[in-house]
């Protein structure tokens, strides 16, 4: 992959290798827009199988913190950083102080938290070395619970749009992955009394916990979830899990969860959902609840307001369902159509220099 090119192609700022001899720190940090504010965006520790498939990973996931940030609002731009290890082996205390050093570098034109393999504990080791990081303990701690809460927000907003009406207890779901936001989820679902629940997961240790505290949801194998007859399924674990091989599964009328970059095309699968007549929440709106809870620690935070903000989920997905059918267009495009037009405005606004 020409990097440059695909940088010119998609409109990315910068991208920042960076290796720590002592810890054996190895990573990268792309920043993609920040016409909105800084770049936000959590760090993710994974073993990938090659270089080139951890900085698409970071590429992609940048680029949909901007939208993520632009259509939920809030005055950030989008960015991510990805580890390349095994988060078994390589976490300590230098190992995330020396990102925290890379991370103070950037002087404040990036923001990190945690991602997956990455928790609030970790970033207070970070946080030793910089201060541009959030979800911190104390403050508006482990995001995973507010993410859930606008996912929810956000299946009963897609309900309302197919159904008519948001009511979860006359309606069954199917969530792909319960670690940590699907886990969060399925508490919601369960509260609001939905009518039956399946639940698919790879670590036996979440498997067991959901068995355990909600012996009623019952557990698929992973290859069985995409094509239960439900009305709604959630995927809840990595991204790209939208593509060819799933969707012609799929017999939910609704795809709405939790994951990054769910589609493995954007375009293609975006399309294909939407000749199937299935209902797509895009993944940078529905599940912009995390970044909006740290957005708020960035002055002084409030969990009530975080809260408040997260529900208008609900509400912003409604605008970009008609805007997609109103364009016919899909529903990816028409967020992307949504955020694109909040940076545009405010770069036009922000035009004439202003001394605050």
């Amino acid at each position: 992959m020409n990097k440059f090119d695909y940088m010119e192609k998609h409109g990315y700022e910068q991208i920042v290798y960076f290796y720590d001899r002592t810890t054996g720190l190895k990573g990268v940090t792309v920043i993609h827009n920040t016409t909105l504010g800084p770049a936000l965006g959590g760090t993710r520790l994974w073993n990938y199988a090659s270089e080139e498939d951890a900085v698409m990973d970071c590429l992609r996931l940048a680029r949909g913190m901007t939208y993520k940030a632009a259509a939920a609002g809030l005055n950030l731009g989008g960015g991510k950083t990805v580890l390349f290890g095994d988060a078994n082996t390589v976490k300590n205390e230098a190992y995330f102080r020396a990102l925290g050093r890379y991370v103070q570098s950037l002087n404040g034109r990036y923001i990190t938290a945690e991602d997956v393999n990455t928790s609030t504990k970790d970033m207070e080791f970070v946080h030793m070395e910089t201060n541009y990081v959030v979800g911190l303990e104390g403050k508006s701690g482990n995001p995973s619970p507010i993410t859930a809460l606008g996912v929810f927000h956000g299946i009963r907003a897609s309900l309302k749009h197919v159904f008519g009406s948001d009511d979860i207890s006359n309606r069954t779901f199917a969530v792909q992955g319960t670690g940590q936001t699907g886990y969060y989820l399925v508490n919601y679902l369960v509260e609001a009394k939905a009518k039956k629940i399946y639940f698919t997961e790879i670590n036996q240790k979440y498997i067991d916990r959901m068995k355990k505290e909600h012996p009623d949801v019952t557990f698929v194998k992973p290859e069985l979830i995409f094509g239960l007859d439900v009305d709604v399924f959630a995927p809840c674990a990595l991204g790209a899990i939208l593509n060819d091989e799933t969707i012609p599964q799929i017999k939910a009328k609704i795809v709405a969860g939790s994951a990054n970059n769910a589609l493995a095309d954007e375009e293609k699968h975006g399309q294909m959902l939407k000749d199937a007549d299935i209902l797509y929440a895009p993944d940078f709106v529905i599940n912009a609840g995390g970044l909006i809870n740290v957005y708020h620690e960035l002055s002084s935070y409030n969990r009530e307001a975080a809260i408040h903000d997260t529900e208008k989920i609900y509400d912003r997905l409604l605008d970009i369902f008609q805007i997609a059918e109103k364009e016919n267009i899909t529903t990816h495009a028409a967020a992307k159509v949504f955020a694109k037009n909040r940076i545009e405005t405010i770069a036009g606004v922000r035009s004439n220099y202003i001394k605050r």
